[in-house]
């Protein structure tokens, strides 16, 4: 199983060959490793991270699906 984050790309790197973005993650901004996509994301998209990897390109709805699981995941169990 693998976690993936949602990120919105902020701007795609120059002088990284096309594959560094930078990305905000909830308010902090990170240098995201773009190749494996497969064409470049453009600012405002959204990209699913995992590992410092965008895996794959989503609507700002899936994001948000994915935002809200993650919040489920960090709830305690007596939450529940």
């Amino acid at each position: 199983m693998c976690l993936g984050i949602p990120g919105r790309v902020v701007e795609v790197l120059e002088g990284y060959g096309g594959q560094l973005a930078l990305v905000d993650v909830s308010g902090v901004q990170r240098k995201i490793n773009i190749g494996l996509l497969d064409s470049p994301p453009q600012p405002s998209e959204w990209v699913i991270i995992h590992m410092g990897f965008a895996l794959e390109q989503v609507d700002e709805a899936t994001a948000h699906e994915a935002f809200v699981g993650l919040q489920i995941l960090g709830r305690p169990a007596e939450a529940e």
